[in-house]
């Protein structure tokens, strides 16, 4: 950790984490958890369509490019929408962990602009366990994957049960994504909320 807060780092008793046997194979594309999902769906014309990767042990890697609609001041991304991708990426980890969990905490450096037309480069990793906590960190870089450093975070999720979303989301959506007939969609509407 870099000099985050207090409740970002990980008590004494922390394990290290343990990619679940299922998870993704290294270097396998992970694609949209659900459609509607404005950091990783196909089906939202703003999204940011980010696209991560399963990485070796709990990491992954991600891009996507800055375009138009996602920019603040003229011709650079928001940094809402650069937050919003470090914490999709974090939450895509959780993948690698087969667990459902939502953010608890994110804590983001902004180190330099990233201009409309960028892609950037994203690396996360979970960095220990305590419990329900999953702490991680990420990376995201402008010109390549080794290309200076533009942002940068570190965060807290929190492990929770299916009943989370059902009990808490808008029940058009909810009721939308229990009665898709595709099995294997419907149960990754409900993996990660990042």
């Amino acid at each position: 950790m870099r000099g985050t807060s207090a409740a970002l780092q990980p008590p004494a008793d922390a394990v290290k984490p343990v990619r679940h046997p299922d998870a993704p194979a290294p270097g396998e594309l992970l694609g949209a958890h659900y459609g509607e999902c404005f950091g990783c769906g196909g089906e939202q014309p703003h999204g940011l369509h980010l696209e991560a990767r399963a990485g070796d042990g709990v990491s992954i890697t991600a891009e996507f490019t800055v375009q138009a609609a996602h920019q603040g001041a003229p011709g650079l991304a928001h940094g809402g929408v650069l937050a919003t991708a470090l914490d999709e990426t974090l939450g895509s980890l959780n993948w690698l962990l087969r667990t459902i969990a939502v953010t608890g905490r994110l804590e983001t450096d902004f180190v330099r602009p990233v201009p409309v037309g960028t892609v950037l480069h994203l690396e996360a990793e979970v960095t220990a366990v305590a419990g329900r906590k999953i702490y991680s960190s990420a990376t995201g870089r402008i010109g390549g994957p080794e290309g200076p450093l533009a942002v940068r975070a570190d965060a807290l999720f929190i492990e929770v049960k299916v009943d989370h979303f059902i009990d808490n989301g808008r029940p058009e959506e909810i009721r939308a994504a229990m009665n898709d007939p595709d099995q294997v969609r419907r149960a990754r509407a409900f993996e990660v909320n990042p």
